[in-house]
């Protein structure tokens, strides 16, 4: 069987770089690269895309190997029938890992055709080190690597407007593009770069936050020699995901003119407020998918949809979204309709959906998509949730980093991990739950203010320990 790359697929006319993109990993390439694609298909939009490594591990040397090329399946159920669509992604022109190919990386300011900037650095991704400086090769984090990046153009083309690119970030935050233009800015500033490069960053540079809403299983490893038996090439770099696609992004006519998705009928919505479209789906279904993981992982589990298939396992993720549910302020039947097709979702057979794929920065993830909702229940019905608070003291149990003697799936920042190891050499429960809940750097607040939740988590945590999952929910979820 042919390796998969241009050559041997006759694709080796490359389409000009009008994307560069901050991320390499399975969402991008089946969310981001796979709507270019069909743009490019369907209305000759003629959009190359060049990909950054954006940490210092990452996997462009795969990227590389088959010249940008992978396959995506899309696999389902439509009106009861199982359905499965496969599309060779060929607009990747190039990947480029900063770290060791820094000229490279520059060379894309250059780009005559660059038109776009997205990214999926995960939750934790856009943030301020006040530590970076210009002239590191590169600096840590994403936002100064965006803003080298950017003055490096501006420079190149003489501040031209007309050179200025549209910026389009796909973090899981609030406000994803605010926040990214805010410490580009900052980094302006820090660097005491130039007023004309402050304006054209700012005026002439536009900036729009987004909701993405697909589930990306990735690699399906445990099926890779079905997938590839219908192929007639091999790719190492298969990628699986769901049918179900929707791209929110906040625009107007000269976003929609730019980039005319209107005339595919893949589900991107360029609107005015994005607000309602990430709150449901940030709550709920990556809500849920945040609070099921360390529980479901510690019973025992591995998949999303043995999690949701599982008597006991698949009613606590119901009860879950139950309390989210309760803390929207929403038409309660969209909630309803939304919940339902989420779990029909998570319970969708071709996805092969490894927890442990998913429990990566899994604390800013907990901050971001559940404990709003934990809080938001509080202060609502004045008692804690039972469900969200016992995910809570699941997380932290899972962040000790071993169970029944086994090594958990814990991928987080080193001082994350190092913070959680210090906290659980103290010893008791009452310790660690008193070391780990004021600490804002995890949760954004004091969670020690919150009545009566360190005790709950507490008893929640000594349950888990004697009694494991199961048992212990049952117990805990009688006293509270």
């Amino acid at each position: 069987m042919k390796q998969l790359n241009r050559k041997n697929k006759g694709l080796e006319k490359l389409q000009p770089i009008k994307v560069v993109q901050f991320g390499e990993g399975n969402f991008l390439r089946a969310f981001v690269d796979y709507a270019f694609y069909r743009l490019n298909k369907e209305v000759d939009f003629n959009a190359g895309i060049a990909m950054v490594q954006p940490l210092k591990d990452g996997m462009v040397h795969l990227i590389n190997e088959q010249d940008g090329l992978y396959t995506l399946f899309m696999n389902g159920i439509k009106k009861g029938e199982k359905i499965q669509d496969i599309e060779l992604i060929t607009n990747i022109v190039k990947a480029i890992n900063p770290y060791t190919e820094f000229a490279d990386y520059l060379a894309l300011a250059k780009e005559e055709e660059l038109q776009f900037i997205v990214s999926n650095t995960t939750e934790a991704g856009i943030e301020f080190i006040e530590s970076d400086t210009p002239d590191m090769q590169p600096p840590v984090s994403f936002p100064a690597k965006l803003t080298v990046l950017l003055y490096e153009r501006f420079k190149h083309f003489n501040g031209d407007a007309s050179k200025a690119v549209t910026i389009i970030p796909c973090e899981l935050i609030d406000y994803n593009s605010e926040t990214l233009k805010k410490y580009i800015l900052q980094y302006v500033d820090l660097w005491k770069l130039e007023d004309a490069f402050k304006t054209w960053v700012s005026d002439a540079c536009t900036y729009h936050s987004t909701l993405v809403d697909r589930i990306v299983p990735g690699y399906p490893r445990a099926e890779i020699e079905e997938y590839n038996n219908k192929l007639d090439y091999q790719d190492n770099l298969i990628v699986a995901a769901e049918p179900f696609f929707l791209w929110a992004i906040e625009g107007g006519d000269a976003l929609k003119a730019k980039l005319p998705f209107h005339k595919t009928d893949l589900n991107v919505k360029i609107v005015d407020d994005i607000r309602p479209f990430k709150m449901i789906k940030v709550r709920i279904l990556n809500g849920a998918h945040t609070a099921m993981v360390p529980f479901s992982l510690l019973y025992g589990n591995k998949l999303v949809m043995e999690t949701v298939n599982g008597e006991f396992t698949g009613k606590f993720v119901n009860n879950v979204i139950s309390e989210i549910s309760e803390t929207l302020d929403m038409d309660k039947n969209e909630i309803t309709a939304y919940s339902e097709e989420v779990m029909d979702r998570f319970k969708n057979p071709f996805i092969k959906h490894a927890l442990a794929d998913i429990a990566l920065n899994s604390i800013s993830k907990f901050k971001v998509r559940v404990l709003p909702s934990l809080l938001g229940y509080y202060n609502t019905n004045k008692k804690l949730p039972v469900n969200l608070t016992f995910s809570l003291a699941s997380l932290i149990q899972f962040y000790k980093g071993t169970w029944n003697n086994e090594a958990l799936p814990v991928k987080d920042s080193p001082e994350i991990v190092e913070a959680f190891k210090s906290a659980w050499q103290l010893g008791s429960v009452d310790l660690v739950v008193a070391n780990v809940l004021p600490n804002t750097e995890f949760w954004g607040e004091d969670l020690t203010k919150v009545q009566g939740l360190s005790e709950a988590l507490v008893v929640a945590l000594n349950e888990i320990d004697k009694n494991g999952i199961e048992q212990g929910f049952a117990n805990f979820s009688k006293q509270y």
